[in-house]
């Protein structure tokens, strides 16, 4: 079932970076926002992220946290740090829960945080949002 707010939008402007070291998680996030025909890009760690964000700049990151070798919270510092990516909407997306974890991603400068285990609706209501401050920033 489509929510509302989701219904009758077309998202398919929007370009979309998902982050994750682990294959199924990034697999679920494409499985749950497939219907919504975002352009969809993911990368399999920090490095990966930081050089796609290079190539093509996103509207959105969709970032994990516990990666190997740079992080979820350093892709965020290398981001904001830089003029021309520092304005990319980034919500975290990480099973790092405590008030601790979710203090230290706002502070590095995410948007917003989701728990997981993913719950559908969180993830697409925080993905709603996010393309209208991206929608509202560039009018």
């Amino acid at each position: 079932m489509v929510p509302l707010y989701a219904q009758n939008h077309d998202y398919s402007k929007y370009n979309i970076l998902a982050v994750d070291d682990i294959p199924l998680n990034l697999l679920l996030v494409q499985k749950m926002l497939s219907k919504f025909n975002f352009k969809l890009r993911t990368a399999s760690g920090g490095q990966q992220a930081l050089d796609a964000v290079a190539a093509q700049k996103p509207d959105l990151i969709l970032l994990d946290l516990m990666m190997p070798v740079i992080d979820g919270f350093e892709v965020i510092r290398r981001l904001r740090a830089d003029p021309a990516t520092a304005d990319i909407q980034i919500v975290i997306l990480s099973a790092l829960n405590s008030q601790e974890d979710v203090v230290k991603g706002f502070n590095a400068g995410a948007n917003d945080f989701v728990m997981k285990p993913i719950i559908m609706e969180k993830l697409l209501s925080c993905v709603v949002t996010q393309m209208q401050l991206v929608e509202a920033k560039s009018k």
